[in-house]
């Protein structure tokens, strides 16, 4: 039976960003019936939900034994429990700890990057200022990148070895360094520009430019330049 997945402007909508690169990354994408919802709002979310609760988020994910998955990094671990031959995290223990250590703190930190600076795939923010909260937290990002390919020996420009969760999981931090232009110190500007390069983050936002319509909150006030190639 088929998985159904749930998400997002693919514009503006972080956490779908995520969600769609874990099926796409791991060959799961024939197993999976992909709907694309608009809301105007997210407070709209909801009502796009209503047929699948008790689902208030997006990305939100229905199994094929009807459990609504509604959390992205419940969908991730759903994920690799069902389909272990995916190899979705690190088989090393070492590198696995590393991946498993920095997607939690992903999940649960960065307010201030995650509040403030709203993902937005259709062009760059140039004059943006990083206040001293959100430097730390850049800073922060640097080092937890890092270590984590220190750590796991990594020789490819994801964080673990090969592509994991946990770089599905950073995909819209990645998307939001780059719009704001704060993709500069040397881990991040690598890790960064491999996401921008990666065929699946590509055709997301490809499929988004093509289909989703503009949602103007999400700009800033700002001059823009094109997205980097």
């Amino acid at each position: 039976m088929t998985y159904h997945l749930i998400l997002g402007n693919r514009l503006y909508f972080s956490w779908s960003i995520a969600a769609y690169v874990m099926v796409e990354k791991f060959g799961l994408s024939d197993q999976f019936d992909i709907q694309i919802v608009l809301p105007q709002e997210e407070a709209d979310v909801a009502r796009f939900l209503k047929d699948h609760p008790p689902a208030k988020t997006l990305p939100t994910m229905i199994t094929p034994d009807g459990v609504v998955v509604s959390d992205s990094l419940a969908i991730a671990e759903e994920l690799a429990s069902r389909f272990p031959d995916a190899q979705m995290w690190p088989a090393d223990p070492t590198a696995r700890a590393a991946a498993r250590t920095v997607t939690a703190e992903m999940h649960s930190s960065f307010g201030g990057l995650r509040g403030d600076w709203p993902v937005n795939l259709r062009h760059v923010f140039d004059g943006v200022i990083a206040p001293p909260a959100i430097e730390k937290e850049l800073d922060r990002l640097e080092l937890i990148w890092a270590n984590a390919r220190a750590k796991s020996g990594s020789t490819t420009p994801w964080l673990c070895g090969d592509y994991c969760l946990a770089d599905a999981i950073f995909a819209p931090m990645a998307a939001r360094l780059a719009a704001y232009k704060f993709d500069t110190r040397p881990v991040t500007n690598a890790y960064v520009a491999a996401h921008l390069a990666d065929p699946a983050f590509k055709k997301w936002r490809a499929d988004g430019l093509a289909n989703d319509p503009l949602m103007p909150k999400f700009d800033l006030d700002l001059p823009t330049l094109p997205w980097p190639n």
